[in-house]
């Protein structure tokens, strides 16, 4: 699948989202890391509870990721990373036939363990 086909990358939507993506790359640039450590950096710092998974392959992006541990936010920070990230993203990140995709070995939800639940709580 080609980034450029996807809804949020159509030329109606991708001017709108690249003026929020400037603004995260201004941060970033303020605090000497990269869009995507600063994007790291700020699921670290959404509490205790919260921890980013990155994945990867490549040795230098996983040296790229553990390097968003030392990038330090303030609150002022998290504040501008918080608006951004409550905007307004424009097209949808898939085709909407995606969204309704199963894979052929999904079983039906109703033969899923713990489904459903009797009135009592319990599983029937």
């Amino acid at each position: 699948m080609q980034f450029q086909n996807l809804p949020r990358f159509q030329p109606e939507n991708i001017e709108k989202n690249a003026r929020i993506f400037e603004k995260v790359k201004a941060i970033a640039e303020r605090k000497g890391c990269t869009p995507s450590q600063l994007a790291l950096a700020w699921v670290h710092h959404q509490g205790s509870d919260v921890c980013p998974i990155p994945a990867t392959t490549k040795i230098e992006n996983f040296n790229n990721n553990v390097a968003a541990l030392s990038v330090k936010l303030t609150e002022v920070d998290m504040a501008k990373l918080e608006s951004f990230a409550s905007a307004e993203v424009q097209g949808d990140r898939y085709y909407d036939v995606l969204y309704s995709w199963k894979n052929s070995e999904t079983p039906p939800v109703e033969t899923q363990v713990g489904y459903p639940l009797d009135t009592s709580g319990s599983y029937l």
